[in-house]
């Protein structure tokens, strides 16, 4: 019976660890805390943020698309979102550019690691990954168009000093992002739907699982061999949303809890700043990952591909907006332009999915040079 399906005993992970994560805010909240108890809170944390991505994946395949996409898609931006809020309000200029290298950082993991993982089992599998030219090729046209508008052209404009947009900028970058975002879902859920299908492969034809969600996802929806499984019942579905909003409350406040830790744990070891938003991005992203590469095992490289990419647009699309509004109440200045090196890797990273998407197949070097070019990120956010 598919996990969606079945009624959730109290002893579930995925009842337990909300449960957990909110009772390790209650007895962290305003304390000095002791490496120990950072070290359980964290990990509390982590759970929280598995277990809210499960409950929101329960939620999406009850309601259907789009709006399932739009419940996942806004549950792991929340995520997002809160921690990079969480770290900003406290840490004053030196997390101006944290809203970039996070949001910078997700753009890599997808769009080279998750892809590149992906490639690489399903090329494994078959030979040859084969996956659906027109809808991956479009979602990579909006990530690399969300990505230039909110994250190079900041470098570049004048009307203040640094990397940073002025208050109408940011604000058309918002909109616009949201307006991609928006219609980059009646695309892939609505219009042209099909675009987003997993493809016919020479193992056999796969079966459409159904569109994935604009944060890469799509619900949970598969069992162990494949099948397309029922929509979860009303009542299953509406525990999954309380215990996502218990999960969701978890993750905010175990990120105020364990942040000071975490910058103080980089500056210690002499780490950039930058390398905090690869933290939150690789936090965020574990459950997409997971989700992509148990896609392609199963052959269906379109749906781990729609998780990737998704998961990108989502990032920029959702959580740009959010920072703008943001910035109402934080102080301190928002860098959002990328410096050299990451706008290098990431025209490169653009070319190479270009080429790595038109085909429509790939091999084992496509899913090899993607993995590399995480790695070249991954190395110098550590020694730039």
């Amino acid at each position: 019976m598919s996990t969606a399906n079945r009624r959730l005993p109290l002893t579930d992970w995925t009842v337990l660890v909300p449960v957990v994560a909110l009772l390790a805010l209650v007895f962290s909240w305003g304390r000095d805390l002791p490496g120990f108890a950072v070290a359980l809170v964290a990990l509390c944390l982590g759970g929280a943020v598995l277990a809210a991505v499960h409950h929101a994946e329960v939620v999406a395949h009850r309601v259907g698309e789009p709006f399932g996409s739009l419940v996942l898609a806004v549950a792991v931006t929340v995520i997002e979102v809160a921690l990079i809020v969480t770290l900003m309000a406290d840490g004053g200029d030196k997390t101006a550019s944290l809203a970039r290298d996070t949001v910078f950082a997700a753009v890599m993991i997808t769009c080279n690691g998750i892809v590149g993982l992906s490639l690489l089992v399903g090329a494994l599998r078959n030979r040859v990954a084969v996956f659906n030219a027109e809808g991956s090729g479009a979602a990579l046209a909006t990530v690399a168009t969300l990505a230039v508008l909110s994250l190079v052209l900041p470098t570049f404009t004048t009307s203040k000093p640094g990397p940073e947009f002025s208050t109408a900028q940011l604000t058309f970058a918002a909109v616009a992002s949201l307006a991609l975002y928006g219609l980059f879902i009646a695309v892939q859920t609505v219009r042209h739907r099909d675009y987003f299908l997993p493809v016919a492969t020479e193992a056999g034809t796969e079966k459409a699982a159904g569109a994935a969600g604009a944060s890469g996802g799509g619900a949970a929806d598969e069992d162990g061999d494949g099948e397309h499984a029922a929509p979860p019942t009303s009542r299953a579905a509406l525990v999954s949303l309380g215990l996502l909003l218990v999960a969701l409350i978890a993750v905010v406040g175990d990120a105020k809890a364990v942040s000071p830790t975490i910058e103080a744990g980089v500056a210690k070891a002499g780490l950039p700043n930058a390398v905090v938003g690869v933290i939150i991005a690789l936090l965020v992203l574990a459950p997409e990952t997971l989700a992509a590469v148990r896609a392609a095992r199963r052959d269906r490289v379109q749906t781990s591909l729609n998780l990737a990419y998704g998961s990108a647009i989502a990032s920029i699309g959702l959580t740009i907006p959010a920072i703008a509004l943001a910035t109402i109440w934080l102080s301190g200045p928002l860098l959002l332009g990328l410096g050299p090196i990451h706008m290098v890797l990431l025209a490169l990273t653009v070319v190479v999915s270009a080429l790595t998407i038109a085909p429509g197949r790939a091999t084992l070097l496509q899913g090899g040079v993607h993995l590399v070019l995480l790695a070249a990120y991954l190395f110098l956010a550590v020694s730039p």
